[in-house]
C-alpha cells in the first residue's frame, strides 16, 4: 500500500548484531573505514525507515559473520533500535568504530575460498552430492582412510562421539556450528573427507560442506559404528568427568585445565589458573603443555571441547579428559574458584 514493509538486510543488519567491517576480500579500505561506513549506513539508510518495517537477515547464531548474532530470525526495526547496541541513538561514530573493530575472531579460513566460487563458479551439487553419498563397507571405509590425505569427520552428537568413535576421527557435530568450524580447522578448501554420520542424516552434512565449499566427500560408513564393530575393527572413546566432580579431582590430582572457549567469553568468566586456549587459534599457536600432561578440557557447554580433543590427539597428545557441559555447568558447582577479568592465554604463553 506504498508504505515500507519489509528489510532484507543482508549482511548489514542483524538481529541483535551488525555485519563486520573485516571480511570485504580486497577491499583497500581498512576495517574502521569500513565500519564508519557501515555507521552512516544504519543512520542514512535504516534507522529513518518505520519503526514497522520488518527486518529479514541474511544471517542468524552461529555465523561467523557477526559477534552476538541472535537466534531470532526476524524483527520489527522498532524493537531493533531498543535491543540491538548498534542502533542506540546515543551511540557517536568513534564508540561505535571501536567495538566493531576490537575482539573480531578471525575469519574461518574458507572465506577467502568462498569469495572464489562466488566469482568463478564450483561444481554442480547433484555431482557433490553423488560422490559424497557413496555407502561404504567397513573394509573399503578402512582401505580409504588408511590415505593420510583423508581426514575421518564424525559428525555425531558429544555424547555419541565421547562413547565411541573410530580412531583418529574428528568431531565436528551437525548439531553445533558445523560448517565454521569446520571451516576454521581444515584451511585446505580440497580437504577429502570420509563421514560417520548419523543414519538418515547423510545428506545434510555432504550439503552443509558443500555449501561453504568443501566439495570433496568421499562416502559415508554404511552401518555407522555397529558395522564398524561387527567388522572386528576397534573403536576409541574420550575419558570425561562431570562439572560436580571437578572440586575433588583438581585437589587430588595434577591437572592442568584448558579453555577452549574464545577470549571475550573467557575474560567474562573462567577458572582461576585454567589457560585460555581458543579452538580458532589451534593451527596457529602450538598447545601450551606437552603430550604427556595430564589435561582437563571444556568450553561453554561440551562441543568445541570435543573439537578440540579430537585434534589434539591426532598429533599425540593422549591425556586429555573433556569436562562434560563446559563452563555451563561448571558455574553451577559450588566449590569451584571462578574468576573474572584477564588471565592467563596460550598465546602469551608461546611468546614467553
Amino acid at each position: 500500500e506504498g508504505q515500507p514493509h519489509a528489510l532484507f538486510s543482508g549482511d548489514t543488519l542483524f538481529i541483535g548484531d551488525v555485519g563486520r567491517p573485516d571480511l570485504a576480500a580486497g577491499a583497500t579500505a581498512t576495517p574502521e573505514q569500513m565500519a564508519a561506513t557501515l555507521y552512516r549506513s544504519l543512520r542514512t539508510k535504516i534507522m529513518p525507515l518505520p519503526d514497522s518495517v520488518l527486518v529479514y537477515p541474511a544471517h542468524g547464531a552461529g555465523s561467523a559473520c557477526g559477534k552476538n548474532m541472535s537466534k531470532e530470525t526476524f524483527d520489527t526495526l522498532g524493537h531493533q533500535k531498543e535491543a540491538n547496541y548498534a542502533l542506540q541513538s546515543d551511540l557517536t561514530e568513534e564508540p561505535f568504530v571501536r567495538e566493531l573493530t576490537t575482539g573480531i575472531a578471525a575469519p574461518p579460513a574458507y572465506f577467502p575460498h568462498n569469495v572464489h566460487f562466488n566469482k568463478a563458479g564450483y561444481e554442480a551439487l547433484d555431482r557433490v552430492l553423488d560422490r559424497g553419498l557413496q555407502p561404504l563397507g567397513p573394509v573399503q571405509f578402512k582401505t580409504l582412510a588408511a590415505d593420510p590425505t583423508v581426514v575421518i569427520l564424525d559428525t555425531h552428537s558429544p555424547s555419541d562421539f565421547v562413547r565411541s568413535h573410530l580412531p583418529g576421527s574428528v568431531f565436528v557435530g551437525l548439531d553445533g556450528q558445523f560448517a565454521p568450524w569446520v571451516g576454521s580447522i581444515f584451511p585446505d578448501i580440497h580437504q577429502k573427507f570420509l563421514l560417520v554420520v548419523e543414519e538418515g542424516r547423510e545428506k545434510e552434512a555432504v550439503t552443509r560442506l558443500a555449501r561453504v565449499g568443501y566439495h570433496h566427500s568421499l562416502g559415508y560408513l554404511q552401518g555407522g559404528m555397529e558395522a564398524w564393530l561387527e567388522a572386528g575393527y576397534q573403536t576409541s572413546s574420550i575419558p570425561s568427568v562431570s562439572a560436580n566432580q571437578l572440586p575433588e579431582l583438581l585437589l587430588h590430582e595434577d591437572f592442568l585445565v584448558l579453555d577452549a572457549r574464545r577470549t571475550g567469553e573467557f575474560h567474562a568468566g573462567h577458572l582461576s589458573g585454567a589457560v585460555n586456549y581458543p579452538l580458532d587459534d589451534i593451527l596457529a599457536t602450538p598447545p601450551p603443555m606437552g603430550p604427556d600432561r595430564s589435561v582437563l578440557v571444556h568450553c561453554a557447554g561440551g562441543y568445541r571441547s570435543l573439537i578440540m580433543i579430537s585434534l589434539l590427539a591426532n598429533r599425540g597428545f593422549g591425556h586429555l579428559v573433556n569436562v562434560e557441559g563446559g563452563y555451563a555447568a561448571m558455574s553451577r558447582v559450588e566449590g569451584l574458584d571462578l574468576v573474572n577479568g584477564p588471565s592467563c592465554s596460550a598465546t602469551q604463553l608461546a611468546k614467553s
